[in-house]
């Protein structure tokens, strides 16, 4: 009978998603925030109190979707119970399982986005690698797909630092995503990213491989700790570059922090001002520092697994766009494909980003 097969399907769907769903410390979390906003002193600093209240909200919504979700379901396995010895509610509950699967699906996508720091908005770092002029070129084209995947969510970016390419595209850049889930959702993003093409840059019209990494770190509030001692960190004065009118050409206003014991170099030229700019890049360096640590605890957790954990901090290949001889995106890590390479590279993301998301929770579709 379909309707008990699918049942079946959604139930233990949900329950797959329901074991490793930390419901309680999701509850938990939000009952704290929600005690911070009756507290007299909340909105004595503005936007800690905006950060707050837009973290509950998400929390709340949250919430509110699984606990439906449950209910629903208690109340489809009666209906199920019922239409066992009725065949008249076959259609019915045929009906009600459709959409349950629907929303079994949204939820599984949703549980990866409920995690540590998964709401947070994201700085995306893009760096050019082995190709030169034609990498360089490269990680232009993805900051490109990314600021249009951005807007298509109504998420907003600001870009803090780039350097030129010496005859084309970017070195680096670096930018802020902002949005609710930004860091949730970008975190696929993180590792290798392989171009084959034939080179717009060589006259003989040859098909060359470059390749761009892609780094995703979540912006934290102040208040989360983080060791970060002045004495190990270098920090560069210098001028910026690029727009900026005279400002730009009479203030050494431009910022390079740098870590000395992880080696994470930051900067930031986007302020008018030396102080703007040296906040912000202690900002981004405090995403890196948090987003390495985020790592090296899901590379321990995969050790104790015993699976085998390739790469680290970002530097996997994780994606191939292949626009010569064939047109083919392939994801390494999922499997997931598309020939439908133009609009991926306008910013339509979307399914590679849920194909990774199920891929981590091990969602698997049952035939």
């Amino acid at each position: 009978m379909r309707s008990s097969r699918g049942s079946t399907r959604w139930t233990n769907a949900f329950d797959r998603s329901w074991c490793v769903f930390d419901f309680d410390a999701m509850e938990s979390d939000a009952a704290r925030l929600e005690a911070l906003t009756v507290e007299p002193e909340f909105w004595s600093d503005a936007e800690a109190g905006r950060r707050t209240m837009t973290r509950l909200s998400g929390l709340q919504s949250d919430i509110e979707m699984w606990r439906s979700l449950e209910s629903r379901i208690a109340d489809a396995l009666e209906l199920a119970a019922i239409a066992a010895e009725d065949e008249t509610m076959a259609g019915e509950l045929e009906t009600e399982t459709d959409a349950l699967k629907k929303a079994t699906d949204v939820a599984e996508t949703a549980l990866m986005l409920a995690g540590e720091y998964a709401q947070s908005d994201a700085l995306l770092s893009i760096h050019a690698a082995e190709g030169g002029t034609e990498s360089q070129d490269w990680a232009e084209m993805l900051m490109r797909m990314y600021v249009r995947w951005a807007t298509s969510r109504n998420f907003t970016t600001e870009v803090l630092a780039t350097t030129p390419g010496e005859e084309a595209g970017i070195k680096s850049t670096d930018l802020i995503i902002r949005g609710r889930h930004a860091y949730g959702l970008l975190r696929s993003e993180r590792g290798s990213h392989r171009l084959v093409r034939i080179s717009p840059f060589d006259g003989s019209a040859r098909r060359h491989t470059s390749f761009a990494n892609v780094e995703v770190s979540p912006v934290i509030d102040d208040d989360v700790d983080l060791d970060i001692r002045d004495d190990d960190l270098r920090v560069d004065v210098f001028r910026a570059s690029g727009a900026g009118g005279q400002h730009v050409n009479k203030t050494s206003s431009a910022i390079r922090m740098t870590h000395l014991p992880t080696g994470i170099v930051v900067g930031c030229q986007s302020e008018r001002s030396q102080a703007q700019n040296r906040a912000t890049a202690m900002s981004m360096l405090r995403a890196k520092l948090l987003e390495r640590q985020l790592e090296e605890r899901e590379m321990e957790r995969a050790r104790l697994k015993g699976e085998y954990v390739a790469g680290g901090f970002g530097g996997s290949r994780i994606r191939s766009y292949v626009l010569h001889p064939y047109q083919k995106i392939s994801d390494h890590r999922t499997g997931w494909e598309t020939s439908n390479v133009t609009a991926v590279l306008e910013g339509d993301i979307d399914e590679f980003i849920e194909a990774w998301l199920r891929h981590q929770i091990g969602a698997e579709e049952i035939a």
